[in-house]
Formats: structure tokens, sequence, C-alpha cells
């Protein structure tokens, strides 16, 4: 991976731990969670999108380029969950903390796929040129 992409991935998986450490310390303060989420389920659902972003990782070490991309893909817009917050509860009814975090991880997680998007495009076009 290039120095940017690897830059976009850390930031975006601080961002991710930084929004689901959240969620999980302070569950009990946001609003209209429910019951059934504890801070133990938060911080699991946590581990399984950090496995993505390390199974790209284990694909670049592969040699598979293309597959680590399409998992930076998923595991960038995964990211966009955290949108979800807002069908609970008003941005107003977050802390400021809170939204901050959601809309770190949501950008921070849409530019990674966006770039591993065109990383795809960018290794495909020789074999999309011979097809032509």
């Amino acid at each position: 991976m290039s120095l940017r992409m690897n830059l976009l991935f850390a930031l975006y998986t601080l961002a991710s731990l930084a929004h689901f450490t959240h969620n999980a310390e302070y569950i009990a303060y946001y609003p209209g969670l429910p019951a059934s989420m504890t801070r133990e389920s938060v911080y699991l659902a946590w581990l399984g999108v950090a496995a993505i972003g390390g199974l790209s990782l284990v694909a670049v070490r592969a040699g598979l380029a293309r597959v680590a991309a399409v998992l930076l893909i998923a595991y960038g817009l995964l990211g966009v969950d955290g949108l979800l917050h807002y069908t609970l509860a008003l941005c107003s009814e977050h802390t400021f903390v809170t939204n901050v975090t959601i809309w770190a991880e949501v950008v921070l997680g849409v530019t990674l796929a966006c770039a591993a998007a065109i990383r795809v495009y960018r290794l495909s076009l020789p074999r999309l040129q011979a097809v032509a």
C-alpha cells in the first residue's frame, strides 16, 4: 500500500476505535440505544469491523492488491454505520464528542473507501485495456 493509503487506513482505524470506545464507555448516556447493547457487544462489533481491515493487510502481504483494495472499500464503508445513531436520536441530543467521533469515522471511512476504489480501478486498467 502507498504511504497515503497507509495513512488513511491508520486514521480511519483510529477514528473507528475512538467512536466504538466512546460508544462502549458511555453506552448508558447514548440516547435511544436498545437495552440489549452492552459495553462488551460494542467492543466485539468493533473487532469484527477491524478484522476486515486486518484481512486487507493480509491480502497486501500475500500480493493480492486488488483483493486488499476491495476489502478496504468494505472496511471504509462500514464507517458509515455511525450515521445510524441519528435514526435513534437527533444530532442535538448527542454530545459534541459523540458527534465528532461519528463524523470523523464517517468522513475518514468514505475517504478510505474512495481511495481504495480508485486503486481498484487503476489496478484493473491494464486488464480492461487488454479486453478492448
